[in-house]
């Protein structure tokens, strides 16, 4: 199996992550987990249909998906005849591009996306970057909502800060940022902030260059001790630290 990112024109890099291909390989089906990062994703499939183990299929060919937040790891499995195109919104910024009811209908679900709304799959096969580029330009609103600055201020804390203290900073109440929060982008503010630090504190152990201990990380990301870290990376990624 391969994979590969891009980025997106410069004025689409605020709000889209990254345009991604995985693509299978070989004459076996490869099996990927793939972990929440808070961000909503529309993947094409621009090959054969996706099966599981048992034959179902979970991704029909040339069909277009709304994959919703995701709150707990996922698997993934790629054919030799599958390849899938993905458009990684970030944090809150799917509804830039499209009036949509609340993503909280859709957080840890996957839905078939309607023709009309994705990128033309032909138009993709044929030209690649440049046309999703051209596609989601076209549909860039001028505005951006309230959670953009609150979704900044979580990151740049590292998850770890009180709901209330930022509704305080940006001076709105917690009732709203619930709302603002499910609207946008499928969680509640709490969910959101857990998963901001657990981002933050499984890269800090995949990248351990200070061999740091396990409780040492704990305390530095702001969980009370390494069992309670321990749990929270389990919770979102199904394994133990010592696993990963």
């Amino acid at each position: 199996m391969s994979y590969s990112e891009t980025k997106p024109h410069p004025e689409l890099s605020p709000y889209i992550d990254a345009y991604w291909i995985a693509e299978g390989g070989g004459n076996f089906v490869h099996q990927e987990s793939i972990l929440p990062d808070g961000c909503v994703d529309i993947i094409l499939n621009l090959k054969a249909d996706c099966r599981l183990e048992d034959g179902s299929v979970f991704m029909e060919s040339e069909t277009a998906y709304l994959i919703g937040t995701m709150t707990r790891s996922g698997s993934s499995s790629i054919g030799p005849d599958n390849k899938l195109l993905g458009i990684r919104f970030k944090p809150a910024s799917f509804s830039i591009f499209y009036q949509f009811s609340s993503l909280h209908e859709f957080t840890d679900r996957s839905i078939a996306f309607e023709k009309g709304l994705a990128p033309d799959i032909h138009q993709v096969m044929k030209y690649g970057d440049k046309y999703l580029n051209h596609f989601f330009l076209s549909k860039l609103s001028p505005s951006c909502h309230m959670l953009m600055p609150v979704i900044a201020d979580i990151q740049l804390n590292k998850g770890q800060t009180r709901i209330a203290d930022i509704a305080k900073r940006h001076f709105t109440t917690v009732k709203q940022l619930e709302r603002h929060f499910k609207f946008h982008i499928g969680t509640s503010p709490k969910e959101f902030v857990n998963l901001t630090r657990y981002q933050f504190a499984f890269e800090k152990i995949r990248n351990n260059t200070t061999n740091s201990t396990l409780l040492q990380i704990a305390l530095e990301h702001g969980y009370y001790d390494h069992a309670h870290l321990t749990n929270e990376i389990k919770k979102y990624t199904g394994v133990t630290p010592s696993s990963l």
